[in-house]
Parts: C-alpha cells; structure tokens; sequence
C-alpha cells in the first residue's frame, strides 16, 4: 500500500486565511484521498470552518498557533516575530523534522521564502533558492522562473535555475530531457546583459541527458511555449508574471464590456458561453495556482494571496504531485549531472593547456 501524503498546511497565511485554505483542503481530499493533513492557525477558526467537512476532520490533525505573519511583514520582521511560533514557520518545520512531505502556505511570499531558507536550508551546491511559475501556453504549460525570490543573477545563477527548472519540469511534466531556453531581449547571441551570455556559453558546455538547451528566448515565447522551462532572475521574472496576469484581466473585462454591450452581443455570449467557459479554465487552470520554491532541501509551495479555494486546492495538488513524482530527488540528480560535466569539461580544458608546454619539453636521453 502506497503511504500517504503529509501536507502542512499554514491555515493563516492569505488574504482570506482559514475560510479559504480549509474549504480548499477538503475539495482536494475528494480528489486526492491517498493525503492526510497538519493544518497549523488558529484552532478556534480552523474548527469553525472545518464542521461542514468530516472526511477532512478525519484526515486532519490542528496544531494551534497564535501567531500569524502578515501579508505586508517584511521578512526580517516575520523571521523575528515568527520563527518556531507562527503558523508559517510551524508548517515548513514539520517538513524539516519529517512529520510532513511538504507544505503550503499562500502567506507573504517574502516572509515564507526567509523562513524556509533559515528553516530547511538550500540543497548542496545551490546558492540561492528560486520561486518557479507554472506558466499556460499555446502548446500546454511551461515551467517559468525566477518569478521573484532573489532580485539580479551572475552566470552561475542562471545555471542553477536551468537545472532545477528542468528537473521540475522533469518532475510534473513527465518530459525525460525538457529544453530550458534564457529570456533575453533578442535571440543572437550578441544580445543581452553579459551574465546571461555567459550563462549561455555555459550551457552550451553541458551535454546532459536530462535537458536540451534551447538557447534564447524572447518575452512572447514564453506564451508560444517555445521551450518547456524559461529561465530568468527574480526582478524581471516577478515583472513578467504581474504583466501577464494583469493582460488577462484586462482582455477579460473587455471581453464582458463588449459582450453585454447590446442584446445582440448578450445573445452571442449566451450561445458561446461553453466557449467562455473553456477560455477562462485554460486562463487560470487549477495546477497554475502555486509555485514551487525550488533549491531548497524540502518541498514548499506558495499560493497566490489573494487565491479562492478552488486555486488553493491547486496548490495542494502541485505540492501532492511534486512529492509522488520525487522533485527532490530529480534536482539533486540533475546537479550532481551538471557537476560532473563541468568538472570534466574544466579537466579537458587543464589537458589541453598542459598538452603544449609539455610537448616544449626536451626529451630526456639518460646521459
């Protein structure tokens, strides 16, 4: 028999806390029922918004906490209020000490990245944790990161998030060997900022079964779909996901201005509102609702602050898919790979520079 999946979850984290994260659990416990729960908040409330589901009381257990981080904390005033007696922080450590596989939190993004930085450190070789989107594109979904933990990259950053992209990709797409492409703001190889052209020149160095290097990416390909991961640092990943999400809404609202602009339009939306309904699914599908903060040793997921139940869900869904299909094994395979093809790629280069001097030496006669 399979085991279970344990997911924490920070009941208080969100705009709308308990009300949100509890009707949420219990949609995804119908679909999901291999899943058992530690939910972490305010017992009190918690219950309250609990009486209506017994199979989730059932597969739940409440741990209190009368802390909860706010959604405009700065970290460094979360991590000092917080730490050990919040919600959040409870949550991401039952994910350290093994009472829990993963958890989630739709809290302050900030706050949660600090938190399970201090609490569940980075893998082995990663610097710098990154948050990484699931992105709805015309071929299917991509996976797109930085989307705003770290602001700025060196070349080796760029590097590490290919790599966890691709096993993420690996991970929840099922794609035995992802292309990873660096967004840029042209595809020629003379375009862009020094660090991402060395980056490029990098990965170009890495033969890795496990990953296909696309090369450049502009802005527009990443809603084409044209490489399955999009790498890029936090500052102009975060730009990226609030310009995309913001063109939804606007084409939204001016698609229901247009459509109940006379009766005719009003009719025409009524005979396609099947259609409508299609659209909307593939705008805001249930599995792009969390990201995944990736880098670290433990899975966390953080869905967005202002997210409805059905989102939230999501977000336990991609937690739930992100410890089945083993993410963390797949990054500390994909970084130990690209390791040992840098090494021997750094060895080739020491041989060849060795190879001239060594052909300069005298032979030795014996005399």
């Amino acid at each position: 028999m399979v085991e279970p999946v344990r997911i924490a979850l920070d009941a208080m984290g969100g705009d709308f806390g308990p009300s949100v994260v509890i009707p949420g659990a219990a949609q995804f416990l119908e679909r999901k029922p291999d899943s058992t729960f530690i939910i972490y908040g305010d017992s009190e409330k918690i219950a309250e918004c609990m009486a209506p589901y017994a199979n989730l009381r059932a597969a739940s257990k409440v741990i209190h906490s009368k802390v909860a981080v706010g959604m405009a904390d700065k970290p460094s005033q979360a991590l000092r209020a917080g730490r050990r007696v919040s919600s959040m922080w409870m949550a991401i450590e039952a994910v350290k000490t093994g009472a829990a596989h993963c958890a989630v939190s739709a809290g302050n993004t900030g706050a949660l990245m600090a938190m399970s930085k201090v609490c569940l450190h980075t893998m082995a070789q990663i610097e710098r944790p990154a948050l990484a989107a699931i992105w709805p594109t015309l071929r299917g979904r991509s996976i797109v990161l930085d989307v705003g933990a770290t602001i700025g990259a060196d070349a080796q950053h760029y590097v590490d998030l290919s790599m966890m992209g691709a096993a993420m990709a690996r991970a929840l797409f099922g794609i035995e060997r992802p292309t990873v492409g660096l967004l840029n703001v042209g595809v020629e190889e003379v375009k862009g900022v020094e660090e991402v052209k060395t980056a490029s020149r990098l990965l170009q160095q890495i033969d890795s079964p496990l990953f296909s290097y696309h090369g450049f990416v502009e802005g527009d390909d990443i809603g084409r779909g044209t490489s399955d991961v999009v790498v890029t640092e936090g500052f102009t990943g975060n730009i990226a996901l609030k310009t995309a999400e913001g063109t939804a809404r606007q084409i939204s609202a001016y698609l229901r201005q247009e459509l109940t602009g006379s009766w005719i339009n009003k009719l025409g939306a009524l005979i396609a509102r099947g259609a409508f309904r299609q659209l909307k699914a593939r705008l805001t599908p249930r599995e792009t609702s969390g990201a995944v903060l990736l880098g670290l040793d433990g899975v966390v997921i953080k869905g967005h602050g202002g997210i409805d139940s059905n989102g939230f869900s999501g977000a336990i869904e991609i937690a739930h898919g992100m410890v089945r299909r083993g993410l963390l094994e797949k990054v500390r395979d994909m970084m130990a790979l690209a390791e040992q093809q840098v090494n021997a790629q750094r060895a080739h280069d020491d041989s060849a520079q060795d190879a001239p001097a060594q052909a300069e030496r005298p032979l030795a006669t014996g005399q």
